[in-house]
């Protein structure tokens, strides 16, 4: 029995916490109440948090409200998926929201029982089916990806690898199954890139964790060792451990790839050991999952990519939440994931912008979708769309056009005529130009009048046609430079 059960009485939840209120990441520091009296030098002890985790519907009853038919179904389903919260993760969800997004992705829900579509699988990407040896899988050529432990610091309630964090005990020391998965990749010199996953290996013991890292240091045609952990997000304070982020630089081929998922998990914690890792010379990839009700909207995802790019984190990838049994109720349209995609291009730094991807069945991989920016062509041109909606004609050769020229309108007019862009009405930055080539325009008749041009009338300098179209290169006057004045 752990020692949270003994001292928790089992009366009814009471509410006890403050409401937290949202903030720009990164959020602040938070305590769940029944914790406000822990030392710092426990709270800030990964060893006090992992065995102070919460690992029961028994534990989690005294600390959130749960009606009696939630508490029956999640006690049926308590055996089929580990549970295992750690205060500091716990404390970041407000109690009294059902809803909460760091609740959804921590707390068992009654929801996991539904497969309303039948498509939900223990193993979606047949991992197993491209495993040559017990632990390691070989899908993409130049990469493999190693089950080093069934232990995470926390389960989420997503997780595509249920299957693996079910098996208990037994992964503490190195075993043979170790030992063929470093001789695979030794023995296939096509192998460049080696995902050290779990399960989350920044639970492993450091000696076991050594062994992965100094043969695959070792191996010389491995390039890159990814780390794939959500250690930083869940559980900060094992990283507060120098001799842990010593020996992962040790390694020096060493990449992380975290998991933030909401902007609420950028704590200081969280930034204070992301930080640890760059200065020790590890670039950290983050990879999102799309997940209803915690990030599938564009307000929430704007917040976490900012404020991933705010601590130096570079967003790698956004998932699409994968058809893993227990997590339909986490699953989006493809749609809701274009729509987001399509309010990141052109809306933020595109070192912001993680590439939307579907980690598809049969092993397929993972296929990235975004929405379309080519809209049409012919054997000339191509038609773009911008973020704006600007649709432009991109010439991408340098050749004589073939196309005879044809009166049409709209994209065609586009593709046949002697047009170039079509401008949305009201377009922002357009309206931005105007104050800009007023004054450009404006200085160039005064220079020309300065110097004693023969023309002595004042050049009007109001546009005259839709400012797209505008240039100043007849002394002073705005131009028609040979596009169309429709504004489409």
């Amino acid at each position: 029995m752990f020692e949270s059960d003994t001292r928790r009485s089992a009366a009814p939840y009471q509410p006890a916490a403050p409401t937290f209120e949202d903030e720009e990441p990164p959020s602040s520091s938070r305590r769940h109440p029944v914790w406000r009296d822990v030392p710092d030098e426990q709270w800030d002890d990964w060893r006090w948090q992992t065995h102070h985790s919460i690992r029961s519907v028994r534990q989690l009853r005294n600390l959130l409200p749960f009606s009696a038919e939630e508490l029956e179904i999640l006690g049926q389903l308590e055996g089929d998926y580990k549970v295992a919260i750690p205060p500091y993760y716990f404390s970041l969800i407000d109690p009294q929201n059902p809803h909460d997004p760091i609740r959804l992705q921590s707390v068992p829900s009654p929801l996991e029982a539904e497969n309303l579509s039948g498509y939900e699988l223990d193993d979606p990407l047949e991992e197993d089916k491209d495993s040559p040896v017990p632990g390691l899988t070989h899908r993409y050529p130049d990469r493999a990806l190693l089950i080093t432990t069934p232990n995470c610091s926390m389960y989420c309630r997503y997780c595509t690898r249920k299957r693996a964090t079910l098996t208990r005990g037994g992964w503490e020391s190195i075993s043979a199954d170790d030992e063929r998965m470093i001789e695979y990749v030794r023995d296939h010199p096509e192998i460049r890139d080696v995902i050290i996953s779990g399960g989350d290996p920044l639970t492993l013991p450091l000696n076991k964790l050594r062994y992965y890292l100094e043969n695959l240091k070792a191996i010389e045609h491995v390039d890159v060792i990814r780390i794939g952990t959500r250690v930083p997000v869940t559980l900060p304070q094992r990283l507060y451990d120098n001799e842990l982020i010593e020996l992962l630089a040790s390694a020096e081929k060493v990449y992380i790839q975290t998991h933030f998922n909401h902007p609420r998990e950028l704590t200081p914690e969280a930034i204070r050991v992301c930080k640890a890792l760059l200065r020790a010379g590890m670039p950290i990839n983050n990879h999102s999952v799309l997940l209803k009700g915690v990030n599938d909207n564009l307000a929430t995802m704007r917040a976490l990519l900012r404020g991933l790019l705010k601590a130096k984190i570079r967003p790698y990838y956004l998932f699409h939440c994968d058809p893993v049994t227990g997590a339909g109720h986490f699953r989006t349209s493809i749609w809701k994931g274009m729509e987001i995609m399509e309010g990141l291009r052109g809306h933020m730094s595109g070192i912001g912008i993680p590439t939307y991807v579907v980690d598809s069945p049969h092993g397929g991989g993972k296929i990235p979708l975004m929405p379309n920016y080519l809209v049409s062509m012919s054997d000339d041109a191509v038609i773009l769309r911008n973020y704006e909606g600007l649709l432009i004609r991109y010439q991408a050769e340098d050749k004589p056009t073939t196309i005879e020229a044809t009166t049409t309108q709209g994209v065609s007019g586009l593709l046949q005529g002697d047009k170039t862009v079509l401008i949305p009405h009201d377009n922002e930055r357009m309206a931005r130009r105007k104050p800009r080539v007023i004054r450009e325009c404006g200085t160039a008749a005064a220079e020309r009048n300065h110097h004693g041009s023969s023309h002595n009338a004042e050049v009007p300098i109001r546009p005259i046609i839709p400012l797209p179209l505008i240039n100043c290169s007849n002394n002073g006057h705005p131009t028609n430079n040979g596009h169309a004045a429709s504004n489409g």
